[in-house]
């Protein structure tokens, strides 16, 4: 299937770094700890916990199966919202049972 060029560059990617955050959830917990332990510090105390979340998400997005997931989760969005004409979004969201 043909990508537009926002969908390659803007859309799959914000997929992909979602995905990789749940993903490396451990590492941006112990980095968001660091950083509100610390206060202004942050940027000397938390270099350790900043490359170990680095590394995990660099790892997650050079890795071209990862990116195939995420292509084929965004064009199973796509495709739903062309069938349904409802964004992902408010499919999501529940819908109020007495009106």
């Amino acid at each position: 299937q043909h990508l537009r060029h926002v969908e390659k560059d803007i859309l799959i990617p914000k997929i992909m770094r979602e995905k990789a955050k749940e993903r490396c959830s451990e590492q941006v917990q112990d980095f968001t700890k660091c950083c509100k332990n610390s206060g202004v510090l942050m940027v000397v105390k938390c270099q350790k916990e900043n490359s170990a979340l680095k590394e995990c998400l660099t790892a997650y997005y050079n890795d071209p199966a990862f990116y195939e997931e995420c292509k084929m989760e965004y064009l199973k969005e796509r495709e739903e919202f062309r069938k349904t004409g409802i964004p992902t979004k408010k499919r999501l969201q529940r819908v109020p049972t007495s009106m």
